[in-house]
């Protein structure tokens, strides 16, 4: 079945402090438009999705397996499933489209509370 979505008329979910995602989902792909307050922190985390993305404004250093960039633009990245990565979002904040294969649950599933915790090195997802 298709659908349409406008940004605009989809409620954010909170991903933790400073964070928040517009997610629409279909049967085997998610998409979420991901907000940063300027300096936003997502601690280091992995997940068994594979997970693209495009940065649509602002800047955020992003690191995955170790490997840290400052991404601005439109640059686009890739975060195989398992794989370590965290993102702090520079000082005028960040707007990113992640998509991730396939659907994440917890997402879909979140109740409004935080998905990450907001401290640790490994947080537990909700869901």
């Amino acid at each position: 079945m298709h659908r349409f979505w406008n940004p605009e008329n989809i409620a954010p979910k909170v991903l933790t402090t400073g964070v928040t995602a517009k997610i629409v989902c279909g049967e085997k792909i998610m998409l979420s438009l991901v907000t940063f307050a300027p300096n936003a922190v997502v601690p280091t985390h992995s997940h068994p999705h594979e997970q693209m993305g495009m940065m649509v404004s602002g800047t955020m250093e992003l690191t995955i397996a170790g490997e840290t960039r400052v991404f601005s633009g439109n640059e686009l990245f890739l975060v195989p499933g398992d794989v370590p990565h965290a993102v702090v979002a520079g000082p005028g904040g960040a707007v990113a489209l992640d998509a991730f294969s396939p659907p994440r649950e917890e997402y879909r599933e979140a109740d409004g509370g935080p998905i990450f915790a907001a401290t640790g090195d490994t947080p537990p997802l909700r869901g």
